[in-house]
């Protein structure tokens, strides 16, 4: 699984896994710092954040523009520095009024552009060290395992937040509107460790640097030759008919942030005991993975010392869960509505060997699915998220308020339910995002592949934005929310199952 990859792929994603623990740790709390710290309400708090999340996946566009005339790398090397900067102002405590607003209004619009600048060109110059026809065939493959690498970030981040808000309410006597800002500070120390890692490691990626504007246009030009105007254009007509339906399935999958997460504080159970309560300490989750891969050292080593390893990985995980099992006992551990999130990029750590191990003998026996097919089946599997949502809420009341607007803590469902939500939300994910990188990274023409790139976070971006739709029908029977998910989920499958002969060709 790990073999056969360029030395560059795991510097530039352990480079995004610093900036992604930074987003995500911030991410994991800002509705809620919305609700406490300024008292907005749940349609104001949806229109701020899907405007934001929007922000962040739309700028890569105009990026990758940039990128393409003056430099993948520097743009990479630019974008750090802006997002740095809004990370800092984030983390100011300025209080509650206008001034408050206006900073943190500024420190989203340089977390979004810096983001554009760096999120999509890092992803280019991870495609461009599979040009080597000794890596191709690995392409795929190479676009989970960075992906998995930068989920490890953002893991650890929901965890981070919550410690740090608690540290500084109970060891600095801080308010929680104001504790938030100790979470964003987090985001901050991340981007100097992704920095760092950037700047040191840059020698294994020496050959997919353009510092120039002359370099970049060379290495297109390069490439542009062995491709038509006609077939150009088939290619760029087929990637905006994906881009046309992926940005569906983040509307879907960005729910994490927003009404799943008004779910897990009004209707979730706030404490867990036995094997449920263990779920919510992030270390037991990384013990399970250890396990996971060391079924597979176990199985796919062709040596004893490998078997060996395999074993160790296996066994001594799992002495540990035990022994947390029994000292956990009948204890009772709160439930934090935030904690939630780490369970979508604990799935992908753990399940992308699974999915790597499963295409690859697919693959095979030549039967493995084109890109198209996988995002295809992608979309099917989160309308089943939502499905399970849809009918494990029949019978809920709707959301409730006291006298002040507060919202009301309205059942106590178990916190399963949510976790089996975001294990299935995230094979929808394993199946889309990183093939659908994969995708554009092989079939953008080579003049336009930071635009491509670009139009990928731009569908991203269109999905955000509308994330705020569910958000406005808060209020409502939960399952007319969840309903609504699911439907839009199933329609985009059977538009893109409708046109998979067409997008098979460029595949």
């Amino acid at each position: 699984m790990f073999e056969g990859q360029p030395k560059g792929l795991w510097t530039l994603a352990l480079a995004n896994t610093g900036e992604r623990f930074g987003y995500y740790t911030m991410l994991a709390v800002f509705t809620l710092f919305l609700q406490a710290n300024f008292g907005f309400d749940e349609k104001l708090t949806s229109t701020i954040f899907s405007s934001f999340l929007m922000l962040v996946y739309f700028l890569p566009l105009f990026g990758g523009m940039l990128a393409d005339k003056y430099g993948y790398s520097k743009m990479v090397t630019i974008g750090i520095f802006i997002m740095f900067t809004g990370y800092v102002l984030l983390s100011i405590p300025l209080g509650k009024e206008s001034v408050a607003m206006i900073a943190m209004g500024g420190a989203l619009l340089l977390v979004s552009f810096g983001t554009g600048l760096f999120k999509g060109n890092l992803q280019v110059m991870v495609g461009d060290l599979y040009n080597d026809p000794q890596f191709a065939a690995k392409r795929d493959s190479g676009f989970q395992l960075f992906y998995m690498a930068i989920n490890v970030g953002a893991l650890f981040a929901p965890t981070a937040a919550i410690k740090m808000m608690d540290w500084a309410q109970q060891s600095l006597g801080m308010s929680e509107a104001d504790s938030y800002h100790f979470a964003f500070a987090v985001a901050c120390a991340s981007l100097i460790v992704s920095i760092a890692i950037y700047y040191l490691g840059k020698s294994t990626f020496a050959q997919v640097i353009t510092s120039s504007k002359k370099n970049a246009k060379a290495t297109a030009d390069e490439q542009v030759e062995t491709l038509s105007k006609s077939e150009t254009t088939e290619r760029i007509i087929c990637l905006i008919l994906v881009f046309a339906v992926v940005l569906f399935f983040w509307m879907a999958f960005h729910q994490n942030g927003l009404t799943l997460t008004f779910f897990a504080r009004d209707y979730t159970a706030r404490s867990a005991t036995g094997i449920t309560a263990m779920e919510f300490d992030v270390m037991n989750l990384v013990w399970c993975i250890f396990i996971v891969y060391g079924l597979f050292a176990f199985f796919q080593s062709k040596t004893a010392k490998g078997k060996g390893i395999g074993a160790a990985l296996v066994l001594i995980p799992a002495i540990i869960l035990g022994c947390n099992y029994i000292q956990q006992g009948d204890a009772t551990v709160a439930v934090d509505a935030p904690i939630f999130q780490q369970f979508n990029p604990c799935f992908v750590v753990a399940l992308t060997p699974v999915s790597i191990a499963l295409f690859g003998w697919l693959a095979k026996i030549g039967k493995e699915p084109k890109a198209p097919v996988k995002i295809g089946l992608g979309m099917l599997v989160a309308a089943a998220a939502y499905l399970m949502m849809t009918l494990a809420c029949i019978g809920l009341p709707v959301p409730g308020y006291d006298a002040e607007g507060t919202n009301l803590h309205m059942a106590d469902v178990t916190p399963n339910l949510l976790v089996s939500t975001y294990l299935v939300l995230t094979f929808a994910e394993l199946l889309l995002s990183p093939i659908g990188i994969s995708f554009v990274t092989k079939v953008a023409p080579p003049k336009y592949k930071g635009m491509m790139m670009g139009g990928w976070f731009v569908s991203t971006a269109l999905g955000n934005f509308l994330v705020q739709i569910p958000g406005y029908l808060w209020g409502k029977e939960l399952y007319i929310v969840w309903g609504t998910l699911m439907c839009i989920c199933l329609v985009a499958a059977l538009f893109i199952f409708s046109i998979i002969k067409k997008l098979n060709r460029v595949a």
